[in-house]
């Protein structure tokens, strides 16, 4: 039997959306993400939850091997959203990650064109902890002064990855990360330092 998604369709995805575009604007806070979704393992709660509000038949997903495994979360993601699935992560739009730590590198996923920078892969991390005000140390645009942020957890050479990644501005993968019931945004514009 298929997982149901939002119980109110329209408002949990304005509620998403909100909290999701919020991160992205302002890197290193922590919004609250509390879809009240049960969908099937290993997809969490809070990776639906994007998935449903961000993804559409218009914008291929990628998914991890450890959600690419169950074939239940891939019935689930094109009966919620439409949206087609690709084994290719450069032909992704989004990118679900249940596992960071064995992550592909960034520099796997679509960095956008000149023209298009905005065809980009965002990925969503699923995090088993996110904290405001230890680990990274994040500065750039939306954050006043610097912030910090302790994700886990993370792909191996994570901060070279992300410095990389900032290198190429305007080109570059935006990140959400996603927590049991918290959600951040790392966006290409911002640079990551260790902690």
């Amino acid at each position: 039997m298929l997982a149901p998604g939002f119980a109110d369709p329209v408002h949990d995805a304005q509620d998403t959306f909100r909290a999701v575009m919020d991160a992205l604007a302002r890197p290193g806070r922590v919004r609250p993400l509390a879809p009240g979704l049960a969908p099937p393992a290993p997809l969490t709660p809070e990776l639906a939850a994007v998935a449903l509000t961000l993804t559409d038949a218009d914008t291929p997903v990628w998914l991890d091997p450890a959600l690419a495994a169950a074939p239940e979360v891939a019935e689930y993601l094109r009966f919620h959203t439409g949206a087609p699935l690709t084994d290719d992560p450069a032909a992704a739009a989004f990118a679900l990650v249940r596992e960071p730590a064995r992550c592909p590198p960034l520099s796997r996923f679509a960095p956008g064109t000149p023209a298009y920078p905005d065809t980009a892969t965002t990925l969503v991390l699923a995090l088993d902890a996110l904290a405001e005000g230890e680990g990274l140390h994040l500065s750039g645009p939306g954050i006043r002064g610097t912030a910090r942020i302790a994700p886990e957890p993370l792909p191996e050479g994570f901060v070279a990855q992300l410095a990389e990644n900032r290198a190429g501005f305007p080109l570059g993968v935006d990140l959400i990360l996603a927590a049991p019931g918290r959600v951040a945004g790392l966006p290409r514009s911002t640079t990551v330092t260790e902690a």
